[in-house]
């Protein structure tokens, strides 16, 4: 008997109003992955259509502009990365890379598409939480653009 367990989907960020067997059912719809320190999980200017949940670690968020690696943000342990691309389904606008050894979940906007048809009431709750994060990174890069002019 193997003493390795299966992965589960923790009740942090957008996944936090679902119940545990709502999370263990949605985890089948997609797939855990390891990602090593340095690697990248996203290219920017590669095709990109999934959304992914960071179950452990942390990432760092770059964009190259006038030919300078630019950071944009950290994505840590609970938060999302891929929301516009697994609803809009278009190149990466930046590049996500590994910080340190870090585990994250998955989902392709099929596999997605599949959830929504047979638990639409959970996934109702899922595409609110994908929702917001989208609106909160907005604002935060409104602020900055505010800022940035102001100054």
């Amino acid at each position: 008997m193997s003493s390795l367990s299966t992965p589960k989907l923790p009740a942090q960020g957008i996944l936090e109003p679902l119940g545990e067997e709502d999370r263990d059912i949605l985890s089948g719809y997609g797939e855990f992955l390891p990602v090593q320190p340095g690697q990248h999980l996203i290219e920017e200017g590669q095709q990109q259509n999934s959304l992914f949940f960071v179950v452990s670690g942390k990432f760092h968020a770059t964009a190259m502009r006038g030919g300078h690696k630019v950071l944009l943000g950290s994505i840590q342990k609970g938060e999302t990365i891929g929301e516009i691309n697994l609803l809009d389904p278009n190149v990466a606008s930046a590049s996500v890379t590994a910080v340190e050894f870090s585990q994250v979940w998955r989902i392709d906007g099929e596999n997605l598409e599949g959830y929504i048809n047979e638990y639409p009431r959970a996934a109702a709750w899922l595409l609110i939480g994908v929702g917001r994060t989208i609106s909160h990174r907005l604002r935060a890069v409104n602020e900055k653009i505010a800022a940035f002019y102001s100054a």
